[in-house]
């Protein structure tokens, strides 16, 4: 059995130690260890058939990286990397950090990016997460009433993220590898 790739950019920590934790809850058996974006080659990448994504949300509606005020490389200097890659046979799940009371206007939007680049090329998006629980005015990251992914907010709502990790990684586990057991 193929392992899932966890990937996330960063700034401030609070998306690895996400990372950190859905690692944690599925395990070594179904997933590596995650990796920072920014340490990473696109055929360390590519590798991997099932994706889960970590952004966090950086500038207006824009991927996190050095023009929007990371203090190192994130997503948006990665994803050129890829440009010409086949994202087709990969399936991806997408999580993103925001602050919906401070940044209410564009909550976890940097997602949209990301889910706008892997659908684009062809890989299975899955994960999507519903819109109820949360307070925000707007999100690029939102179709159809659903997050593209899991948003989470480590800032105003900490004490929901472990619960909802669990739900979130019971739904897409059996997506990203059909044979593998079912996370509790």
């Amino acid at each position: 059995m193929s392992k899932i790739g966890i990937f996330f950019g960063t700034d401030t920590g609070s998306t690895r130690l996400v990372a950190k934790k859905i690692y944690s809850l599925l395990g070594d058996e179904l997933a590596d260890k995650p990796k920072n974006i920014n340490r990473t080659s696109a055929a360390e990448f590519l590798q991997y058939d099932a994706l889960i994504l970590g952004t966090p949300s950086y500038g207006v509606g824009e991927l996190p990286g050095l023009s929007t005020g990371c203090m190192e490389a994130n997503w948006e200097e990665f994803v050129p990397c890829l440009d010409a890659a086949d994202l087709s046979g990969k399936c991806v799940a997408l999580f993103g950090l925001g602050n919906q009371e401070r940044y209410a206007d564009r909550f976890a939007s940097s997602m949209i990016h990301l889910y706008r680049l892997f659908y684009g090329q062809g890989a299975d998006i899955v994960g999507q997460w519903s819109t109820d629980g949360y307070m925000f005015k707007n999100s690029h990251a939102v179709i159809d009433n659903q997050f593209v992914g899991l948003a989470l907010d480590q800032r105003t709502q900490p004490h929901l993220t472990e619960e909802r990790l669990k739900i979130w990684l019971a739904q897409i586990t059996p997506q990203l590898l059909p044979v593998a057991p079912e996370i509790a």
